[in-house]
């Protein structure tokens, strides 16, 4: 088995409710492909450094997936044809870092603590 880090952009009027249906969707269909979503994070709604298809953001979902060629391959020919997605990508790793979450949003108190 392999490792992936993938990462989809949806569009930036997008509920939250079509998100978490998104999301639900894309890790039932690596289910279905022998492959297994070891961890997902929500990113949220961040700035484009373009315009994609009119939209000046999108709403980040990463997943962390373990699986074959095959998995990712049925993935991505689905995400081709998904009207509410602007973009997606996948970069195969070596080691998965189920630690880190670089997008995880900071209390206020451990700012004011930490100066």
């Amino acid at each position: 088995m392999n490792f992936y880090e993938h990462t989809i952009i949806a569009r930036q009027d997008t509920s939250p409710s079509q998100l978490k249906q998104l999301q639900e969707k894309y890790i039932t269909l690596v289910s279905k492909n022998d492959g297994k979503v070891v961890k997902t994070e929500n990113w949220g709604l961040l700035n484009l450094s373009y315009l994609i298809k009119k939209n000046k953001k999108g709403n980040y979902i990463h997943f962390k997936i373990e699986g074959s060629g095959k998995t990712i391959n049925e993935l991505e020919r689905n995400e081709k044809i998904d009207k509410n997605l602007l973009r997606y990508l996948t970069v195969k790793v070596k080691k998965l870092d189920l630690k880190t979450n670089y997008f995880e949003k900071k209390n206020e108190d451990t700012k004011i603590k930490s100066n």
